[in-house]
């Protein structure tokens, strides 16, 4: 068989594999369709994954006349991929199946130190959650490490975090010591990942966490910047000789949304801090109003800047769909040419969404092996 037509066949495979693990569970009819594949070649595929133990027939479809239609789904156990999450106080780890998702999360508190007794124990943490997972160490596909800061991909290096405060970081030690595939990417574009599925085109994503991130997707691609510093809305200034930022200019978005910021009143804790918005605490309420006009000042930027959706994430994220409304009022005060905030959505995870995306590359590769 010449080159050309295995590479196609091969790529029809990949793609139909990709659009399942997309859907979650679909039906041969909708795979013909929606990737304008023959209903041969279409069947053909299907068969060749299932009988790889890549996708299984699960469940029927209701009946609409005739035979009732298979679900086909991604089978749960075919690969795993484990991401984790590096903060300054933190290490979030999951484990995710090539359905994509969730079967195993941990969270511990380790504040960053760039030394060697960090990474060993970052190394022994990982091993420790790995076979907690009780996942078969041949089937894992890689780790993904999300990072706060610029990385360089190709080199597995964590060129430069102002949060961690460290330059030229490398990850391959740590990779060889592993023995898995390791990749490495900023911690918003990871974010992004994990909260903007494949139905969204266009979106920024503005990560609300102890720093200010953020991804821009456009055209259903994350646009990187030609330096790779897309997506620094942290560093956008909303009040000329404002606060201090870390960074050490002032007035920049992250001095005044940071999550830190309501931790500080609430003893570190966001849970709290939230608790005490809920019982109407004087001080706290005035605090969270406050926050409330920047991150609508913030929002009505990007708005104006993009012209599309907005997905807030982050720690404080997570807990801002009940004041949606709230925030709403104060964008639609700032936003004169949108009746409504439609375009503005929360995200789905409070502290795992970074460590998740950062497993997803690894599990998109694995259906360009099948």
């Amino acid at each position: 068989m010449p080159v050309n037509i295995l590479e196609t066949k091969r790529m029809n495979k990949a793609r139909i594999a990709r659009f399942i693990s997309g859907q979650g569970s679909t039906s041969k009819a909708e795979i013909s369709n929606k990737l304008n594949l023959s209903m041969p070649t279409t069947l053909q595929n299907v068969k060749e994954l299932v009988e790889a133990g890549i996708v299984v027939e699960e469940g029927e479809y209701e009946s609409t006349g005739g035979r009732k239609a298979k679900a086909l789904s991604i089978v749960r156990d075919a690969g795993y991929a484990a991401g984790v999450d590096i903060t300054n106080n933190h290490i979030t780890m999951v484990m995710v199946n090539t359905r994509k998702e969730i079967i195993q999360s941990h969270r511990i508190r380790r504040p960053f130190q760039n030394s060697i007794q960090y990474y060993d124990c970052l190394e022994q943490g990982i091993r420790e959650f790995v076979r907690k997972a009780g996942t078969e160490k041949g089937k894992i596909i890689g780790v993904g490490f999300s990072l706060p800061g610029i990385v360089d991909r190709a080199q597995k290096i964590l060129i430069r975090s102002h949060t961690l405060n460290v330059e030229n970081v490398s990850f391959r030690n740590l990779e060889s010591s592993l023995g898995f595939p390791c990749e490495l990417e900023n911690d918003a574009n990871s974010a992004a990942c994990a909260e903007l599925d494949d139905k969204i085109t266009n979106a920024v994503y503005l990560s609300l966490s102890n720093t200010i991130g953020g991804a821009l997707y456009l055209g259903g691609q994350l646009y990187k910047g030609e330096n790779f510093r897309s997506g620094e809305f942290g560093h956008m200034v909303i009040e000329r000789n404002g606060r201090t930022c870390y960074c050490g200019k002032k007035g920049c978005i992250d001095a005044y949304c940071s999550a830190k910021i309501l931790q500080d009143y609430a003893g570190g804790s966001l849970e709290d801090f939230f608790e005490k918005v809920r019982n109407q605490d004087a001080e706290v309420q005035e605090v969270w109003n406050d926050y409330l006009d920047s991150l609508a000042i913030a929002v009505t930027n990007l708005r104006m800047a993009f012209d599309c959706s907005i997905v807030l994430g982050g720690y404080v994220g997570g807990y801002l769909e009940e004041f949606m409304p709230e925030l709403a009022k104060r964008v639609l005060q700032d936003n004169k040419f949108d009746l409504d905030t439609s375009y503005l959505k929360t995200g789905k995870y409070k502290f795992e969404a970074s460590a998740y995306g950062a497993t997803l590359g690894f599990v998109d590769s694995f259906f360009e092996t099948v």
